[in-house]
Parts: structure tokens; C-alpha cells; sequence
């Protein structure tokens, strides 16, 4: 390769890396649509392949069908749910005093008991003053999670009118000899597939286990409180107990110490080690996932990724332990 040829291979590897950088910073508001469509695509794919070279269907009336399906049996769930939380949300009273002042009890009493006053006038103005970008905050979620879901089925109907060429160019540009190109996408299918799959399946579970706790020890709102607990199951370490606990303390405030002791401790025994119980048998038994990748994994891809790091923070993860293997493989392991 001569000075001219090395000039162009290298100007246009710069051209690439910026125009890339220029469009990712661009379309990252949509980056959970795009996901979410690879997601849907790797769960949906055999099913397009059945259909197009098995039933001889053409294309466009399967790729059109499989759509109709996601749009169906996951995002019209997914927007039916989001539209009830908003409704809940509504009955709410919304009144920033009204709001802060189950905290200005729960300070009070431990200011009575310890003499520390963990809540000055300072920090409950801040609090106040606070609580309409809060607002703001959630009403600019759902206006892109609904933005989002349009990019998903956009990108997913495009996605599988060119499936087959869009993985044999994946698998072209992929910097690895046959057998690691297979390993990194038979990585990727099912990091991918078990991820979402068994995370909404184990928030499912819990959630329903939580509601029945919820039912039972008279919680006020037991829907509301059953879904943020299903919602709080993807969140690293703290996970359910960021519904419970606060749940079983406001009981106890309102006077049913009996019933919040009652919740507490099926919280406790039941509903956390549950999730421990439930993660690690799936994760074992779809992918055979050590469930330190997946806690980690959720905890590198939530700031990353949105909700969608859930199922590509662990997949990250998995392909830097997959990449540092395969390393070892080809260019250590023949020093012995």
C-alpha cells in the first residue's frame, strides 16, 4: 500500500469516526426506539425466517404481520400500563405541602425521639421548590417514551425487510475470524433473548407476589403499589425494597403498626429473597448468566442506555468478558 492509498484508508477511517460521533450525539433521544426494535428483532426473527422461506410468504406481508404482532403483544401493553400509571398518578394530590408532609412526620417523630432534626427549613424549601421540574421531568419521559415507541416500529419493520442482509454485513464488518464472529452473535442472541425475556418475567412474578402482601396487609393503593414494585425489580441492589419499605413505614405512621410490621417482614423474607431465588434460576437456566454480570451489567447500562440498559448493560458486559477471552485465546495462549 503506497502513501496515497494509506492517505485515503485513513482519512476516510476519520471521516467515519466523525460523521459517526455527529449522528450518535444526534439520534441518542431515540436510542431506546432503536433498541428496542434489535430487541423485538432478535426475538421475532425465527419467526420471520419461518414465514418467508418455509411458507413462502413475501416479505413485506410478513415483515408487516410480525410488526402488527410486536405492536400487539408488547408495546400495547407496555402503553396501556404507562397510561394507567398516569391516571393513578392524577388522583394524587399534587400539592407540594400535601407532599412533603408525610416526610415533615417522619422527621419530626425521629427529631422527638433523638433530638437531631433531619430536615431543616432550608432542605424542605429545596424539597418544594423542587417538586415542579420533578413534574416537568416525568411529563418529558412519557412524551419520549411515546416518540419512542414510533421509532421502534419504524426501525423494526425496516429491520426485518433486510434481516438477512443486515446480519451477513454485521457479520462481514465484525474484525474476527469465523468461529469468534459466531461466538459474539450466538453471545448476543441469547444475552439478548434471556434478558428480555426473563427480567420482565421475574418482574412480573414478584410484582404479583408483592400485591398479594400489599392486599393483604391493607396497603391503600395495592394496583399502583403492585406495579412500582414491578418497575423497581430492574433497579441494581436497592430493587423492591424501594416500594416496600416506604409502604410499610407510611402504614405504620397512619397507625397500623400490626399490619406495617406484618408488611416489613413479608417484604423481608418473602419478597427479597424471592428475587434472588427467581434471577438466578432464570439467568441460569436461559443463559447461564453468573447473576454478577447482570446486576453489574444493569448498573453500567441504566445511565447508559435509559431502560433499555436492563437487557444491554449485562449484553456489554458479557462481550467485554467475551472479547477479553477471545483475546486470551488467540494471541496469549500461544506463548506456552
Amino acid at each position: 500500500m503506497n502513501n496515497k492509498e494509506k492517505y485515503w484508508k485513513y482519512s476516510l477511517v476519520v471521516f467515519i469516526l466523525t460523521m459517526g460521533i455527529i449522528l450518535f450525539r444526534e439520534l441518542t433521544p431515540y436510542m431506546s426506539g432503536f433498541l428496542g426494535a434489535l430487541t423485538i428483532y432478535v426475538l421475532v426473527r425465527g419467526q420471520m425466517h419461518y414465514l418467508t422461506d418455509k411458507r413462502n410468504i413475501s416479505r413485506n406481508i410478513a415483515a408487516m404481520l410480525i410488526t402488527l404482532e410486536a405492536i400487539l403483544c408488547f408495546l400495547v401493553p407496555l402503553a396501556l400500563l404507562v397510561w394507567v400509571i398516569v391516571n393513578q398518578m392524577q388522583s394524587v394530590n399534587l400539592d407540594p405541602h400535601a407532599l412533603i408532609a408525610p416526610i415533615q412526620k417522619i422527621t419530626d417523630i425521629i427529631e422527638k425521639r433523638t433530638g437531631f432534626d433531619l430536615l431543616g427549613n432550608d432542605t424542605l424549601t429545596f424539597l418544594i421548590s423542587s417538586l415542579p421540574q420533578i413534574g416537568k421531568l416525568i411529563m418529558g419521559s412519557i412524551s419520549s417514551f411515546v416518540i419512542n415507541l414510533f421509532v421502534l416500529v419504524f426501525v423494526l419493520y425496516f429491520m426485518l425487510m433486510g434481516g438477512k442482509r443486515m446480519e451477513r454485513y454485521v457479520s462481514d464488518i465484525l474484525p474476527f475470524n469465523r468461529t469468534n464472529t459466531a461466538n459474539v452473535l450466538q453471545e448476543f442472541k441469547i444475552t439478548v433473548r434471556s434478558n428480555a425475556v426473563g427480567i420482565p418475567l421475574l418482574a412480573i412474578i414478584q410484582g404479583g407476589i408483592a400485591t398479594l402482601g400489599y392486599w393483604f396487609f391493607g396497603v391503600p393503593d395495592i394496583f399502583l403499589a403492585g406495579v412500582l414494585t414491578c418497575f423497581a425489580t430492574v433497579i441494581p441492589m436497592v430493587g423492591t425494597a424501594l416500594i416496600w419499605i416506604p409502604v410499610a413505614l407510611y402504614i405504620g405512621l397512619s397507625g397500623d403498626w400490626m399490619n406495617a410490621i406484618g408488611l416489613f417482614l413479608f417484604g423481608s423474607l418473602v419478597i427479597a429473597q424471592l428475587d434472588n431465588l427467581i434471577r438466578f434460576i432464570l439467568q441460569k437456566k436461559m443463559a447461564d448468566t453468573h447473576p454478577l454480570i447482570t446486576v453489574f451489567g444493569v448498573v453500567i447500562g441504566l445511565p447508559l442506555f435509559g431502560f433499555m440498559g436492563i437487557i444491554f448493560g449485562p449484553l456489554l458486559l458479557s462481550l467485554f468478558l467475551l472479547f477479553v477471552d477471545m483475546f486470551k485465546r488467540e494471541y496469549l495462549d500461544e506463548r506456552k
